[in-house]
């Protein structure tokens, strides 16, 4: 499906409720499996999730999980420490394409037993699970936190909790705490100390109910429209909290560059244009969000605004090259771009190229970081659908906020 977004205006005071953060529901989807006594409140309903909660599930020996990265990484953790159980892991395409080497490699130094069915680094790969005695592990700090939190996450499992020894810089740092924090809150201990995270072994917890936080991520993209809409323009958004565990909750604080203020309610934000506050150039280290980096960009390249961003070195090996597909599709609508494996430099733009197609990729984020440039022109987004993998209702919710659409195909 494809749509055509016409140059629109957002409609000021509409609400919107996002669904349970996929970052945490996934977490909290594998030690359920674990931990049975715990009852998930406000699920993610992305496919990332469907996929994953499908996989914990079913008693199919192969499991597709299609473009679930974070499904892919969790479930290998998972599944090596389920003693007499033998999974095959598969997805996308691309998803064999996407290396997964340092986890393999990290959970066979533990003693699971994990074979490459195609090349070796990547999916698909079968397991077969056993139990797994050593404590101790070592990897590297700047791989993608999903590795790290993978390892966290199957630690309780383990015979004798597990030790994660972190090598070099360490980067994505909010989403380790994010696993953390979300141990601690179900009741197992952990710890997470210079270049050491210890995670112990439990048995099992208190019955619980966990409420699940709307996922930051995907508010990236109201926080756009408002940003490229009139002064005094408002958006409400729920179920959010001040305290969050999301490590891109500090979209309150990048967005005020953009003249966009957060407040704060029981359970909401509102954000509000209270003015034109462009900055010449705006640098930023997004090594502890990189996924609102292409929100971040394209709100730049519609207001006009230079920008350096870096930190982004993980971005090469997600849904796309993310990167280089901003690059082909900034350029398009007139950006002068460049980028390298880790930044990303935007030239400040005075006009924006008028209809133009935006290939998505199989990324979901490609194509909901681009839609709220209708707010200044009318841009076709192919294979829209692709929303769906973090983000089911978008289409409605942009409709609901004054986005015109049509579907082309």
């Amino acid at each position: 499906m494809d749509l055509q977004l016409q140059q629109s205006t957002l409609k000021s005071g509409e609400k919107i409720t996002i669904s349970g953060s996929k970052s945490e529901s996934n977490r909290l989807l594998i030690l359920q499996q674990i931990f049975p006594e715990i009852n998930i409140k406000n699920l993610s309903d992305s496919d990332d999730s469907v996929h994953l909660e499908h996989a914990l599930t079913t008693s199919d020996e192969t499991v597709d999980i299609g473009h679930a990265g974070t499904a892919m990484r969790f479930l290998t953790g998972f599944f090596s420490a389920q003693k007499g159980k033998t999974k095959i892991v598969k997805g996308s395409e691309r998803m064999h394409n996407r290396p997964i080497e340092i986890l393999v490699d990290a959970l066979r130094d533990l003693g699971a037993d994990i074979t490459y069915l195609e090349k070796d680094g990547y999916p698909p790969i079968k397991i077969v699970g056993k139990e797994l005695t050593k404590d101790s592990v070592s990897i590297n700090g700047n791989v993608s936190s999903q590795y790290i939190s993978s390892l966290m996450l199957t630690a309780p499992s383990l015979t004798n909790g597990l030790e994660i020894n972190l090598v070099g810089k360490i980067t994505s740092i909010p989403y380790i705490n994010m696993t953390l924090s979300l141990l601690h809150q179900i009741g197992v201990e952990a710890s997470f100390n210079g270049s050491v995270i210890k995670v112990e072994a439990k048995k099992s917890v208190d019955k619980q109910n966990v409420m699940v936080e709307a996922d930051w991520s995907s508010a990236s993209y109201p926080y756009s429209l408002v940003a490229l809409s009139e002064v005094n323009t408002t958006v409400e958004l729920s179920i959010y909290k001040k305290e969050s565990l999301q490590g891109d909750s500090c979209l309150a604080d990048i967005y005020k560059h953009f003249g966009v203020e957060t407040i704060f309610g029981e359970n909401t934000i509102t954000l509000t244009k209270t003015k034109e506050h462009n900055p010449e150039t705006l640098v930023l280290d997004l090594k502890n969000a990189p996924d609102i980096a292409q929100t971040i960009a394209v709100t730049c390249f519609g207001l006009g605004i230079a920008c350096d961003l870096s930190g982004l070195h993980t971005l090469k090996i997600k849904e796309t090259d993310r990167l280089e597909a901003l690059k082909a599709e900034l350029s398009k609508l007139g950006a002068t771009i460049s980028v390298t494996n880790e930044t990303l430099h935007l030239q400040k733009a005075s006009s924006i190229t008028e209809n133009v197609s935006i290939a998505t990729y199989n990324d979901h984020r490609m194509a909901m970081a681009f839609a709220p440039l209708s707010l200044k022109t009318t841009i076709n987004i192919l294979h829209a659908e692709v929303v769906t993998k973090s983000y089911r209702n978008f289409w409605k919710d942009f409709q609901k906020v004054g986005i015109q659409q049509s579907e082309t195909k």
